[in-house]
């Protein structure tokens, strides 16, 4: 028994899912689990490309040995050094003694930080090398911080097929279904695609842009990414997001609205500027408290919508903590190209709103901050319903732009 599926007539997909962990690289939250993809190439010589994380390994040594059927594997390239997806070599290399390593320099020299032993299995390879395996030969790609250093990409000529390393990967247990035809991925997977590009590699954009440059030229027709679905139609609309995400351009027009309320009551004015915008017709508005939303899902909403609304309250003088991490995980990631609206609440020092505001011009790119702010003694009353709509129609005049 196993969950190996064929991938074309000489590639199967021999990964694993975890839905087991719960947070990825320990801080992202995957209620949907995630994959660890890795594919065997049977060809005249036997072919591995990468392998899993080590909660998986049990498994994944099944999928290959049934896969293999008694025979040898000739060579295992690794595409990412990553430990979710290399942390099973060593097993391989126990199990296969004349099977080589196919890399690039940088990757192996990760490989003897993380311990592992390959002397005298090194085969090295750089920027468009060839290899050939019998029918198909691969050229390799470099796709330097996509999204390490070492990160390369390896390129079937003969079948299209590209192994993509973490580029096109999404969050997500595939539970059977490895093809984005066999799911309804605008219903069931955009959002943890979304949310996997941009706090795993949105930070690193210009590279990403630089990668798909590349493969604008090569025929690809399938892309087999180490987390997530298969691709093997509509390859435009994926390329098309990923795009849009590492350009930093929204999806959509629509409001986001993140608050920090400590009692309440700036969460009211939140709700009160979204009523107010949807009563003017403008309904494509999303509403989150910073507090009890993983930063993780706040950063891909914000990818998401072309205008941001920051509600917070004053905190010892400050921007409450969470909104400005929040903030923080914006820059370190690179954000930029949106409009933003501000409201700021205190009862005895109201500092919020100019703080957000300095962050916004000196700390993040491209960014405009709409003059129309609303500011709330304690708690929103009927003398701030003009401060409300005033913001309601600058959003949506920006909007309309």
């Amino acid at each position: 028994m196993s969950s190996v599926r064929k991938v074309t007539d000489d590639l199967y997909w021999v990964g694993t899912n975890d839905k087991r962990t719960h947070l990825f690289e320990n801080i992202h939250p995957i209620p949907r689990g995630v994959s660890y993809n890795s594919y065997l190439l049977m060809d005249k010589k036997k072919v591995l490309f990468d392998t899993v994380d080590w909660s998986g390994c049990r498994d994944f040594l099944k999928n290959v040995e049934e896969v293999l059927d008694g025979k040898d594997l000739d060579y295992l390239v690794i595409n990412h050094m990553e430990p979710d997806h290399a942390a099973s070599m060593e097993e391989i290399l126990i199990r296969y003694p004349d099977c080589k390593v196919i890399s690039n320099e940088k990757s192996f020299m990760f490989m003897h930080q993380f311990g592992f032993n390959i002397e005298g299995r090194k085969e090295e390879v750089k920027e468009g090398d060839t290899k050939c395996f019998g029918k198909h030969t691969v050229t390799f790609v470099a796709a330097p911080m996509v999204h390490w250093p070492e990160a390369m990409v390896t390129f079937d000529t003969t079948n299209g097929v590209l192994f993509s390393a973490d580029a096109f990967g999404s969050f997500g247990s595939l539970d059977g279904k490895l093809f984005n035809d066999e799911v309804n991925f605008d219903r069931d997977w955009i959002d943890d695609a979304r949310r996997y590009f941009c706090n795993i590699v949105g930070k690193y954009g210009p590279f990403v842009q630089y990668l798909l440059q590349k493969a604008g030229g090569v025929p690809i027709k399938m892309f087999c990414p180490l987390h997530g679905p298969v691709w093997r139609t509509d390859l435009d609309y994926y390329i098309e997001k990923h795009d849009k995400w590492s350009r930093y351009e929204p999806e959509e027009k629509g409001v986001l609205i993140v608050y920090a309320s400590m009692y309440g009551n700036t969460e009211a004015a939140a709700q009160s500027l979204a009523s107010t915008l949807c009563r003017k017709g403008m309904t494509n508005v999303a509403v989150y408290d910073v507090s009890s939303t993983h930063v993780s899902y706040l950063v891909a909403e914000a990818f998401k919508y072309s205008h941001i609304v920051l509600a917070s309250v004053t905190y010892n003088l400050q921007i409450y903590p969470v909104m400005y991490d929040f903030l923080h995980h914006l820059k370190t990631l690179n954000f930029q190209k949106r409009t933003f609206g501000i409201i700021e609440n205190g009862t005895w020092a109201i500092k919020s709103g100019t703080l957000m505001k300095e962050f916004i011009d000196e700390e993040l790119k491209e960014c405009l901050v709409l003059g129309s702010q609303v500011s709330v003694n304690s708690s929103a009353d009927e003398t701030n319903e003009p401060e409300f709509d005033t913001l309601a129609d600058a959003l949506i005049k920006s909007l309309e732009k």
